[in-house]
């Protein structure tokens, strides 16, 4: 019997729920008007949603989805930030069902884990460790739209976007200006960068943390994630700030802070992303495009793979060798970090060129809507709506193929993922020029 390769199911488990989803949300059940959300347009949804992106192809989710559809929406971005294996597992364990060696090679290659050891366990904490934080969100924003909405809808919007939230997912169904008419809220400011924080850190890392319970003592991996996004978040504040300095709109300091947060990969925006300057643009699509850490709820190439390719360029520039933390970086390592840098611009360059070729649209609107759709941000110059379904088509394929990650698409084309190559051949180094 053909072994079928772990690569192959997660991305088959993204896209069977994504058919479900889209399902579901095409059924007249799910719109507050039959009719009012095409085909397309679920599938969209249902694509943006379990690959926790938060674009969509209508003005007002709100307007648009009725209760069950509100609730569908909800339970596919918390698939999708967990994944399916994640869940699978999870059950399998409440019921007592026997987990075998395959479902553990799943979650380890679904969490890039170097072991098989301690597979279940990790699945576990994840959930509940889930479920906790997601709740003490709710808690918190139940704060803030009780002054604004009913009691019924205020418990509804407040344990959806502690949902989106957490799963970097940028919906909302607020309206149609997302959280611009809460750029003040404090409460609802600090609530919701903080879910996006937990969230976009890494399960890896939280679980880390959780068992050391001290820095000193972190793998390497979560002190790398730590201080990443650590430089990240201050550096992105700063920049904002600065960067609207020649626009007529300045930003908060809050605003400037939320916007650094929310660009790496959660889709939110407190602020009208007309009134961004050509420098904050440019400064939002290279935070989307680093996006969150490995094993996350947030897309990009990962703040590690960043991480990596600096260390490498400047110990080249340096004439050493490339370490970290007194431990010397892997060759491995280094090649999947160019190989992920590599696949993930020719993504972006091939989808943007489509893009362009299929809308009559600017250069940089077109590089904005890819990108985000790739990193799983969710951030629109409000382009999507007005797509034709070609492009919306060609943005699911670009969001589903940023979730599932770069090296999870091309690892689909290795038929020898289950063999160790025993006859290894050296060949002869051949030194080509580059550069």
């Amino acid at each position: 019997m053909k072994k079928v390769s772990p690569y192959v199911v997660i991305a088959l488990s993204f896209l069977s729920i994504i058919v479900i989803g889209t399902i579901l949300l095409w059924l007249p059940i799910s719109q507050q008007e039959e009719g009012s959300l095409s085909f397309v347009n679920a599938l969209f949804i249902s694509t943006s949603a379990v690959t926790i992106t938060g674009l969509s192809p209508v003005t007002s989710l709100a307007a648009t989805l009725s209760i069950f559809g509100k609730i569908v929406l909800a339970i596919l971005i918390q698939i999708g930030g967990l994944s399916v294996v994640t869940l699978s597992v999870f059950i399998m364990y409440l019921i007592g069902a026997k987990i075998g060696i395959t479902n553990r090679i799943l979650i380890k290659e679904s969490f890039n884990q170097n072991s098989l050891s301690g597979m279940v366990k990790l699945v576990i904490r994840i959930v509940v460790f889930t479920l906790i934080i997601e709740s003490i969100g709710f808690i918190f924003n139940l704060f803030v739209f009780l002054q604004d909405y009913e009691v019924m809808d205020a418990i509804g919007i407040s344990a959806f976007h502690a949902i989106a939230a957490f799963n970097n997912s940028g919906f909302d169904i607020i309206g149609s200006s997302n959280l611009i008419g809460y750029n003040s809220n404090v409460m609802l400011n600090m609530n919701t960068t903080v879910l996006i924080m937990i969230g976009g850190i890494g399960f890896v890392v939280i679980n880390d943390i959780i068992e050391k319970k001290s820095y000193k003592k972190l793998m390497i991996h979560s002190k790398i994630v730590l201080i990443m996004n650590a430089v990240l978040w201050v550096s992105g504040t700063l920049m904002f700030k600065v960067s609207q300095i020649h626009s007529m709109q300045k930003y908060t300091w809050l605003e400037a802070f939320f916007l650094s947060v929310t660009a790496r990969t959660a889709g939110f925006t407190t602020i009208n992303l007309s009134t961004l300057s050509a420098l904050s643009t440019l400064i939002l699509l290279i935070l989307m495009f680093i996006g969150a850490s490995p094993a996350s709820t947030g897309g990009g190439v990962k703040t590690t793979t960043i991480y990596t390719l600096f260390k490498g360029a400047s110990s080249y520039a340096r004439g050493t060798q490339p370490l970290t933390h007194e431990r010397l970086i892997s060759d491995e390592t280094r090649h999947k970090a160019s190989v992920l840098l590599t696949t993930a611009l020719g993504i972006i360059a091939l989808s943007t060129i489509s893009l362009l070729a299929l809308e009559n649209i600017r250069l940089d609107v077109a590089l904005f809507e890819t990108v985000s759709a790739f990193s799983n941000t969710g951030l629109s110059m409000s382009l999507t709506p007005t797509l034709r379904s070609g492009s919306k088509l060609l943005l699911c394929l670009v969001m589903f193929m940023g979730r599932v990650g770069p090296l999870t698409i091309i690892s689909l084309l290795n038929q020898k993922w289950h063999k160790k190559d025993l006859n290894h051949i050296e060949y002869i180094e051949e030194k080509m020029m580059i550069g």
